[in-house]
């Protein structure tokens, strides 16, 4: 049954999980630093709609075939470490500030944002979390589902939004070409450093 205490349980799980540092996160202080905040809009508006999806569809019963077959889950999340790395990557590739250079590459796209969930092993940890401990119990099974997966984007929303804010603010101060260059292998290496602890 839905009551305001397992209302606010769930909300103060879904801003604690979401607030907090991850692959997303991560990637939206980047994309604020590199374009700033309005060209990263696409790319926070992607990552609540892809949870609402992934919650949805662990709700429907991944989450089961998760633990009734392990291996699957555990090959998303070294595909999902591998991105990581990958991003990672690319974010050392892109410091090039030869003659002064427009920066490289572009923000993520909307859909980019979205299916990222599907590799981002943080993602399934929120999901599988949300559905084992919040799933009100004796409501209908539909709305039971609706009710955690339309609770997360609202709550998601407001709670990454503060981290490409960051790089955008961080992007006004950080006119020294060297100085942005630091920042950004910083937070490649996070990146880096969050794909070996998921592994681990």
């Amino acid at each position: 049954m839905i009551s305001i205490e397992l209302t606010v349980a769930l909300i103060t799980f879904y801003f604690v999980m979401f607030v907090t540092p991850g692959p997303n996160n991560i990637m939206l202080t980047t994309s604020g630093i590199k374009y700033g905040f309005k060209k990263t809009i696409p790319h926070i508006l992607g990552i609540p709609l892809g949870h609402f999806f992934q919650i949805f569809l662990v709700s429907l019963g991944l989450g089961t075939l998760f633990q009734t077959y392990p291996p699957i889950q555990q090959i998303l999340k070294i595909i999902g470490c591998l991105y990581l790395f990958f991003l990672a990557y690319k974010m050392f590739g892109s410091l090039n500030i030869k003659k002064n250079r427009k920066e490289a590459g572009r923000p993520l796209k909307f859909y980019e944002a979205s299916l990222f969930q599907i590799l981002n092993p943080k993602a399934w940890v929120v999901a599988i979390t949300a559905v084992s401990i919040f799933f009100p119990k004796d409501e209908n099974f539909v709305i039971g589902i609706f009710y955690l997966a339309s609770i997360a984007p609202i709550v998601c929303l407001p709670s990454i939004s503060i981290w490409a804010l960051f790089g955008s603010g961080i992007r006004t101060f950080v006119s020294n070409s060297r100085v942005k260059q630091i920042i950004e292998i910083v937070m490649a290496f996070l990146l880096l450093a969050t794909g070996v602890m998921i592994l681990i």
